[in-house]
C-alpha cells in the first residue's frame, strides 16, 4: 500500500467520484437491508447502518444512519481481523456484538463479510491474495436478543449476561452455507435466551444480503478501475477528512466541561488544541469510575461520540471515517463510565451516555448547547411481542441557530414506527403525540421543544423506559436558558397516576396509558 501511495498523487475529480461511490456503496447496502428485514426496527424505524472498510478494517465510508453504530464499527471490523487472521475465508459472514470487542450493547449485532475477488478473475491470478482486500458490514438493532426484559433494554441490568445474547465473531456463514441450525441453537441456549429466534434469523438474513449487495459493488469498482486505484483512493478519501479535521481543529480552543447525570455520575473532559501540530487531545480523566447500572458506555461506543462532534464541525461534504480519527488523541482511562471492564452492563452506555458525552463535548468547544441528552428508550413486550423505540425531542441552540423541535439528535437518527404499522403489529394504540410546547430553553437563540407521546395498551405487558434528563436540565451555554427535564409517567385505567424515574419497569394492563414527555434543548445567549 506505501508503494502504491507513493507513486499516485490524488486526482481532485477522481477523489470527489470515489468518496462518492464509496458512499453510494453503504447506501445500496442500506436499501437492501430495509426492504429484506422482517423486525419493525430494521424496516420501519431503520434503526441500522451500513459501511465499507480497507483491508485493515477501517473506516472508508458510511451511508448517513445511526452515528454511534458508523463510529463503533470498525473496532467490530479491526477485532476480528487481529482474532481470526488467515482463518477468514471467502464466503464467510461473521457476527459480533460484543461490547468488550468492538461493539456498542448487545440488541445491535454487525454482520461483518471480508471481500476477496472471484478466482476465476484476471485481477485475483495477478494479486495471488489469500486475505480479504476490503470489508463491508451493516449493524442493526434486534428487537429482542434475550436478557432479563422483552425488548433486551433492561433498565435496571447490573451485568452484562442480564442483556441478553453475546456473538464474538460467530461464524453465520461458512463458505456461502448459511450455519441456521447453529445459530438458532445459539440464541436458544442461553441463561435469558432469544424471545424471537425467527425474527432474528430472518434479520441476520437481511444483513446478508446487505453485505452481498455492497461486495458485489465492490468488485465491479474493481473491474472497472482497477485493484490498485481503488485500494488508493480508500486512502485519498481517508487522508482528505484527515485533512479537513485538521483545518477545523485549527480555529477551535482548550476548553472543559463536567457534565453529571440523573444519576450523579458525570463525565469529565478537558479539550487541549495543538495549533503547531492541529491535533487536539481529548482527555476523559477525573470521569466517574465504571458504574453499577448499565450507564457504562463501551470505548468504541466513547471513541464513537467523539468522531461525531469532530465530524459535525467539519463544513467540507466528507465521508465519517477513520481519517477524522487521526489528528485526535483520545484518553479513556480504564475502569472508568466511558471503559468499562468485563461483566458491566452497558445497554443504556450505547443510547444514554453517548448522547452525554457529545453535549459535554460541545459544551467544552463552547459551540452548542446541550440537546435533550437522552434516547428514551421506550421498550414494551412479553413472549410474544416485543418493541423497542428511541422518542425525539429538543436540540440544543448555537451561537447562531435556535434548536429544532421535535428531532432525533447526535448519536441516534432512526425513525419511529408510523402509528398505521405500530397499531396493526401491537396491540396498542397511540393515544396522543404532541410538541411539548415551552420545554426548550430561552435565549438569544432557543433550545427546540420535547414532545409527549402516549401508548395505550390493549393487552398485558411489562413496559420499560430507559431515559435521562428526568432530575438534571439540559444546560444552556453563554447565559442561555436550560431545557426543561423529561418525565414518565403511567395512566391507570382506573385513574390513578404512577410518576416513574429515569429508569423504570411497570406491568401495563388492558386500559393503561404509558406517558413519556421528553426534554427540551438548552438556549444559547450571545457572546
Amino acid at each position: 500500500m506505501k508503494k502504491l501511495y507513493d507513486h499516485i498523487q490524488p486526482d481532485p475529480v477522481r477523489l470527489e467520484i470515489f468518496k462518492n461511490l464509496y458512499q453510494f456503496i453503504a447506501e445500496q447496502m442500506g436499501i437492501v437491508l430495509q426492504n429484506t428485514a422482517v423486525s419493525v426496527n430494521i424496516k420501519e424505524r431503520l434503526d441500522f447502518s451500513c459501511a465499507i472498510f480497507d483491508s485493515s478494517g477501517l473506516l472508508v465510508a458510511n451511508a448517513p444512519h445511526i452515528p454511534v453504530h458508523l463510529g463503533s464499527m470498525s473496532e467490530s471490523v479491526r477485532c476480528l481481523i487481529n482474532d481470526l487472521g488467515t482463518t477468514i475465508k471467502p464466503g464467510n459472514v461473521y457476527l459480533s456484538n460484543n461490547p468488550y470487542n468492538g461493539g456498542t450493547h448487545l440488541p445491535d449485532v454487525t454482520a461483518i463479510t471480508p471481500i476477496f475477488l472471484p478466482p476465476f478473475s484476471n485481477m485475483f491470478l495477478k494479486t495471488g491474495q489469500d486475505s480479504p482486500l476490503f470489508f463491508v458490514a451493516s449493524r442493526g438493532h434486534q428487537s429482542d436478543i434475550g436478557g432479563i426484559t422483552p425488548g433486551s433494554m433492561p433498565p435496571h441490568s447490573t451485568d452484562i449476561t442480564q442483556e441478553g445474547i453475546i456473538f464474538d465473531n460467530f461464524l453465520l456463514v461458512q463458505e456461502g452455507e448459511l450455519q441456521e441450525t447453529s445459530v438458532r441453537n445459539y440464541l436458544l441456549n442461553h441463561p435469558y435466551p432469544s424471545r424471537n429466534p425467527e425474527q432474528n434469523i430472518a434479520d441476520f438474513k437481511a444483513q446478508i444480503a446487505a453485505n452481498a449487495r455492497g461486495s458485489q459493488e465492490l468488485i465491479k469498482m474493481v473491474d472497472h478501475y482497477g485493484l490498485e486505484t481503488v485500494k488508493v483512493y480508500m486512502q485519498f478519501v481517508q487522508d482528505n477528512a484527515e485533512e479537513s479535521v485538521r483545518r477545523t481543529i485549527n480555529v477551535l480552543k482548550n476548553g472543559s466541561f463536567t457534565y453529571v447525570m440523573d444519576s450523579g455520575a458525570k463525565i469529565q473532559v478537558q479539550v487541549t488544541i495543538n495549533r503547531e501540530n492541529r491535533t487536539a487531545k481529548i482527555d476523559f480523566t477525573g470521569t466517574s469510575p465504571q458504574l453499577k447500572s448499565n450507564f457504562n458506555a463501551p470505548k468504541a461506543v466513547t471513541q464513537a461520540a467523539v468522531l461525531y462532534v469532530f465530524r459535525t464541525l467539519v463544513d467540507d461534504n466528507i465521508p465519517l471515517n477513520a481519517g477524522c480519527l487521526k489528528p485526535l488523541e483520545i484518553i479513556i482511562p480504564q475502569g472508568c463510565m466511558l471503559n468499562p471492564t468485563y461483566p458491566a452492563a452497558v445497554v443504556a452506555g450505547n443510547v444514554e451516555t453517548s448522547q452525554t458525552i457529545v453535549d459535554a463535548l460541545y459544551g467544552a468547544l463552547g459551540v452548542m448547547a446541550a440537546s435533550q441528552g437522552t434516547m428514551n428508550n421506550f421498550t414494551f413486550g412479553n413472549e410474544k411481542y416485543q418493541y423497542y423505540e428511541t422518542i425525539c425531542g429538543g436540540s440544543g441552540a448555537g451561537m447562531d441557530f435556535d434548536g429544532t423541535d421535535a428531532v432525533h439528535t447526535h448519536m441516534t437518527n432512526s425513525l419511529l414506527t408510523d402509528p398505521e404499522v405500530l397499531e396493526t403489529r401491537y396491540p396498542v394504540i397511540v393515544e396522543s403525540f404532541t410538541i411539548r410546547e415551552n420545554s426548550g430553553g430561552k435565549g438569544k437563540y432557543s433550545g427546540g421543544n420535547g414532545v409527549v407521546r402516549k401508548i395505550k395498551f390493549l393487552e398485558s405487558m411489562t413496559a420499560n423506559i430507559l431515559s435521562g434528563h428526568r432530575l438534571v436540565p439540559p444546560f444552556g451555554l453563554n447565559g442561555g436558558a436550560p431545557g426543561k427535564v423529561g418525565n414518565n409517567w403511567i395512566q391507570r385505567e382506573n385513574g390513578i397516576q404512577e410518576v416513574l424515574d429515569s429508569t423504570a419497569t411497570a406491568e401495563m394492563q388492558p386500559g393503561d396509558i404509558f406517558v413519556i414527555e421528553t426534554p427540551g434543548g438548552g438556549g444559547f445567549q450571545e457572546q
